[in-house]
């Protein structure tokens, strides 16, 4: 089966999006972390910190890849993440993309990079985690 894939500037466009979306969940979520440890000046603080905001964005991208496969950016850009056979994710494959591009991301963006040189202009992560990103029609 074959599917549209979206072009590399209105994923970048919707990933902006997606992180100003991400940046009011993650607000919230550090006012809260903070309400509940205010000792802001032990030793464990900054790495349990850094941990539990990676576990919130997991759970933000996993719940909405598995639930319809459409992050709130994704539904107004009009996009899907789907595995290479067209099928939703199941929760493996979505945790499996979510570590990936984590790591794919990090150096550089090399991830997003991937992409203008990548024969189906997928991203690295969506390569390795065998998903694919496709327009959804109207």
């Amino acid at each position: 089966m074959t599917y549209s894939t979206p072009g590399f500037w209105r994923r970048i466009i919707c990933l902006v999006y997606e992180f100003l979306l991400l940046l009011a969940i993650l607000f919230i979520a550090s006012f809260i972390f903070h309400l509940i440890f205010s000792d802001t000046q032990t030793v464990y603080f900054k790495p349990l910190f850094q941990f539990y905001l990676l576990v919130i964005m997991g759970y933000y991208f996993i719940w909405f890849w598995t639930h319809g496969g459409q992050t709130l950016a994704m539904q107004t850009w009009k996009m899907r993440i789907v595995t290479a056979e067209g099928n939703g994710l199941t929760k493996k494959q979505a945790i499996t993309r979510y570590l990936l591009a984590l790591i794919c991301n990090f150096f550089f963006g090399l991830g997003i990079i991937w992409a203008l040189f990548d024969r189906d202009h997928q991203f690295l992560h969506d390569r390795l985690a065998g998903t694919r990103i496709i327009k959804v029609k109207n």
